[in-house]
């Protein structure tokens, strides 16, 4: 499972399993494949959470794409707590009049994704659209919503699959949530 203790085993739920993770990232990839034919494809992932969902999902694509990243931090050291928004990586990315699929862990407070998109509009991408793995059920302030969501799940503070705690767990091949 790839944690260090049956402690920490313990604290864990599974709430995805990586078959069904894989499954889903093929069912959009077939999307992804019809709405991009006869076109190139400029993934930009965003760093560290959607390795493993980027990685996979170009897998899973038929289509030919190119791979830019950006790396947005907001938790850090503080762990489970938001803290200051900082965007790695936008100054380099080559997405002027590019198809651009925006691709991230978590769509939480809905503020990363919000604050990215906005700024990768701004180089005058052909298109933009935004994919993500989870989705929270919860209220937010902000009203944009990810084009994709591959599950929506409920308020928890979720590892796995990308997913870290104080950048541990992202190697988890499914997605568990910490028990309190």
């Amino acid at each position: 499972m790839g944690v260090r203790s049956v402690a920490e085993a313990s604290a864990m739920k599974l709430l995805i399993p990586a078959d069904e993770i894989r499954h889903k990232i093929e069912e959009v990839a077939s999307k992804l494949d019809v709405v991009y034919a006869g076109s190139e494809l400029t993934i930009v992932m965003v760093m560290k959470g959607a390795l493993c969902l980027t990685a996979d999902l170009i897998r899973a694509l038929q289509i030919p794409c190119r791979i830019e990243w950006v790396e947005a931090k907001s938790y850090g050291s503080r762990g489970t707590e938001r803290g200051a928004l900082s965007i790695a990586g936008l100054e380099t990315c080559l997405v002027q009049g590019k198809h651009i699929l925006l691709v991230d862990d978590i769509y939480d407070s809905g503020y990363t994704l919000h604050t990215i998109k906005q700024r990768l509009e701004e180089k005058q991408p052909a298109s933009i659209r935004s994919l993500v793995l989870l989705s929270k059920r919860i209220s937010r302030d902000i009203s944009y919503e990810p084009d994709y969501v591959l599950f929506s799940i409920d308020n928890h503070f979720v590892v796995g699959y990308g997913l870290d705690y104080k950048e541990l767990y992202r190697g988890l091949s499914g997605v568990y949530a910490i028990n309190n």
